[in-house]
């Protein structure tokens, strides 16, 4: 990772993506997204991690993360990236209603041989570039970006009308999937 993204800060938020590789649209199936936000639950209720903000998409996840005092994010990143990966593609595996499921474990096999850091699959692309939210325009600009998403993506006409979003939260709706820390 160039020295450019690194995260330097820890007091600061941070805006990531997540991408699928080759941009595989695996998160067409609600049984993967769950396996995402179950993931993001566990490692805000074990590992320190504050979600500000959120989207999931087709083939990419956007968020605005930052951690409690003392806990480090790339640690969590790493791990969140590692554990979701597996089970994703263990449940593509298991999964007898996935009809893309030989081309899916085709694909992430094909990226997996390009890279040494994998013993076989490599589900999410290598790099996140996060970037540090250090001012309000930088925070406000992101925050739309990620809720604009669906609605750019022609899934909805209103960001809060997307469930896979903190938009509705930011709305004043309660978000029954995932809690978030609120920017305010």
């Amino acid at each position: 990772m160039s020295e450019k993204y690194k995260i330097r800060d820890h007091e600061v938020l941070y805006f990531v993506t997540f991408s699928v590789v080759n941009w595989i649209d695996v998160f067409t199936r609600t049984l993967y997204k769950d396996i995402l936000l179950e993931s993001l639950r566990y490692c805000q209720q074990q590992k320190g991690l504050r979600t500000h903000a959120w989207c999931i998409m087709s083939n990419h996840v956007h968020f605005i993360f930052s951690t409690q005092q003392g806990k480090e994010l790339p640690n969590i990143i790493r791990d969140f990236k590692k554990y979701t990966s597996s089970k994703i593609i263990e449940s593509i595996q298991n999964n007898p209603e996935e009809s893309r499921k030989e081309w899916m474990l085709w694909m992430f096999t094909r990226a997996g041989k390009k890279n040494i850091n994998n013993t076989h699959y490599q589900f999410w692309q290598q790099s996140y570039h996060p970037i540090a939210l250090y001012n309000n325009k930088m925070m406000e600009q992101k925050l739309a970006y990620i809720h604009d998403n669906p609605v750019k993506a022609g899934i909805v006409l209103v960001a809060e009308e997307y469930l896979y979003s903190s938009a509705k939260s930011y709305a004043g709706s309660v978000d029954v999937l995932l809690k978030i820390d609120l920017i305010e």
